[in-house]
């Protein structure tokens, strides 16, 4: 188990990767961001997109799937998240193309309230497969602390 303690600043971590697809694009569009640029190509032709792309929502949500596959995985003992900070979706998502999540821990703070607690916040960048910054936030993530030795 990987508890608070066992996390340094500035330690990086390499997620994963995420394929979109078309057909996730557009369930995605048509369930939760039913914008045309995001259900049609005629119209998002008529955009700034060029063609059809994915929502910022959808894009963060595929980046919580490559997070939560990795660190269930490493059995972290992770306490959910309060919120993120700064979300910037600075590309367009397209279907075919391949997300890559990485983060990278800013600082650890623990729980003066709760202390068998603490929380930490990462830079996480998000990149397709050009190399391209498609989105970034930052995270604030609890983490429970290991338990004391009896």
């Amino acid at each position: 188990m990987i508890y608070f303690e066992d996390l340094e600043v500035g330690a990086e971590t390499d997620f994963g990767t995420y394929e979109v697809t078309r057909e996730e694009v557009l369930e995605f569009a048509r369930k939760y961001d039913p914008q045309p640029f995001h259900l049609s190509d005629e119209e998002a032709a008529k955009t700034h997109f060029g063609r059809l792309s994915a929502s910022g929502w959808h894009t963060a949500a595929m980046t919580m799937a490559v997070i939560a596959r990795k660190v269930v995985g490493e059995e972290q003992a992770g306490l959910g998240s309060p919120g993120i900070d700064e979300l910037r979706w600075k590309k367009p998502v397209y279907p075919g193309d391949t997300l890559h999540v990485t983060g990278k821990i800013l600082d650890k703070t623990p729980s003066r309230s709760r202390p068998d607690m603490g929380s930490f916040r990462t830079q996480t960048i998000v990149t397709n497969q050009d190399d391209q910054v498609v989105m970034t936030f930052i995270s604030i993530v609890l983490m429970r602390r290991r338990p004391a030795e009896s």
